[in-house]
């Protein structure tokens, strides 16, 4: 494929920037869309920044316009709390993603690459390393709704002839990552132990996931670009699990701190263990994460050094 003008849906957000900083590194032209731009936004000369709201068709349109490559990463939840409101997710999710397709075809998009979650659609595994036909039985809205845009995605590509790629991504981590949420374990549990408050664990601490470095997950996403062949779905991790004890132990050993820790009673949103078989990535993508984990954890710790600050009273980013 030449270079491509691809559009980033959720550009702003935390693996949306890295994606966009990745297009434009191999020359791409990028429209990166949100709802506002924060301060980490890069200056390359090819990435357009552009704020507008995923459930405007009018933005959609505009922001679309001339693009044959959209990667959608928009999602308005988080896996522990879309159980909450089911229908909420559903309609910010789904039903989104559905008015994105038609615009998509009537604007002939050649390829759609949607990012979903191998954290959430699978549920509890019945083997493991977990393969990308293994059975999908979620237990939060979260991966119902993302496992729901997976088979519209095929639906539209049987339908209409429109082309896709879809990738299941672990727990990720790595520089940039947003906490307001308290999603993401490392840099959630890295911040905590920085402000020198205890790290809330909910179970004994043997959960298991695969966590996976997010510059990694960008270079997947741009590989998944140029791939054009019959396999359609990939995981995207590690291929390592590791427990919530052991990231601990680990980010003990890079910061070199002591982390404070409260065990709390475990949920039952929270599957016990979670690795994926990343097999067809390397087979097909070519793709294979590059940055070992301790690595990883560093450069998440150090950016965290730099850019923000630990007062008892404020979480707020500073900028670089």
């Amino acid at each position: 494929m030449n270079h491509s003008k691809c559009l980033v849906l959720g550009g702003f957000g935390f693996l949306g920037m890295h994606l966009c900083e990745s297009l434009a590194r191999e020359n791409h032209s990028v429209v990166s869309f949100g709802r506002k731009p924060n301060f980490y936004i890069n200056s390359a000369t090819n990435i357009e920044w552009f704020a507008g709201d995923f459930h405007n068709p009018n933005d959609l349109y505009k922001a679309i316009k001339g693009c044959s490559i959209v990667y959608h990463l928009i999602s308005s939840t988080t896996p522990a709390k879309s159980n909450i409101n089911p229908i909420q997710d559903i309609q910010s999710n789904v039903e989104g993603t559905l008015k994105l397709l038609e615009i998509a075809l009537a604007e002939g998009v050649q390829k759609v690459i949607f990012v979903s979650s191998g954290g959430t659609v699978y549920g509890k595994p019945q083997s493991l390393p977990i393969i990308e036909d293994a059975p999908t039985n979620p237990i939060c809205s979260y991966g119902i709704s993302k496992l729901t845009i997976e088979k519209y995605l095929h639906m539209h590509h049987v339908l209409h002839g429109l082309g896709y790629c879809i990738l299941r991504v672990a727990n990720l981590f790595g520089e940039r990552q947003p906490l307001k949420k308290g999603q993401g374990a490392v840099g959630v549990f890295m911040e905590k132990a920085l402000r020198g408050e205890a790290v809330e664990i909910w179970g004994d601490g043997e959960v298991v996931r695969d966590y996976v470095y997010v510059k990694d997950v960008a270079d997947a996403l741009v590989s998944s670009m140029y791939y054009d062949g019959e396999q359609k779905l990939f995981n995207i991790g590690s291929g390592v699990g590791r427990s919530l004890n052991q990231l601990l132990f680990s980010l003990e050993a890079v910061m070199n701190c002591s982390i404070k820790k409260n065990y709390k009673p475990g949920r039952p949103v929270d599957v016990p263990i979670n690795v994926l078989d990343i097999s067809l990535a390397k087979k097909y993508l070519g793709w294979h994460p590059k940055t070992d984990w301790v690595t990883a954890l560093d450069q998440t710790y150090q950016w965290m050094l730099t850019n923000m600050s630990y007062s008892s009273i404020s979480n707020t980013y500073q900028k670089p």
